[in-house]
């Protein structure tokens, strides 16, 4: 089941390969004021479908997680990162963490979300 994804005015465009068990709501203060709800897929399960040049990226902190985001309207789209599931990044594995908020007619709200506490664990 491929679900597409935008940003609020289209010009980032995206598809995952699967509809996401979880999601992921992370009280650090990056994804606290930015919103998201992390949906985690491996780059193979993700695909950009618009000009790469339509998308910025803001790294902060480590510098470890390039956090991708509209060029145009600024929307958080996805993030390109590290496996953290051991509590260590591990680089051999990435991950690509969509913004679930941006996936077009899906009903998020059936998506069971499970709260992080980033902002004490980094």
């Amino acid at each position: 089941m491929t679900i597409k994804g935008s940003c609020h005015c289209k010009a980032t465009t995206f598809e995952v390969s699967q509809a996401p068990e979880t999601v992921t709501q992370c009280t650090c203060t990056f994804c606290s004021k930015r919103g998201s709800l992390w949906a985690y897929y491996v780059p193979s399960q993700f695909k950009l479908t618009s000009p790469p040049e339509n998308v910025s990226f803001y790294r902060w902190g480590s510098k470890t997680i390039k956090h991708g985001f509209c060029a145009t309207c600024g929307c958080g789209t996805f993030t390109e990162t590290p496996d953290w599931s051991s509590g260590e990044p591990d680089f051999d594995n990435p991950k690509i963490s969509v913004n679930s908020r941006l996936f077009d007619d899906f009903d998020l709200d059936k998506v069971e979300v499970v709260v992080i506490d980033g902002r004490n664990l980094w």
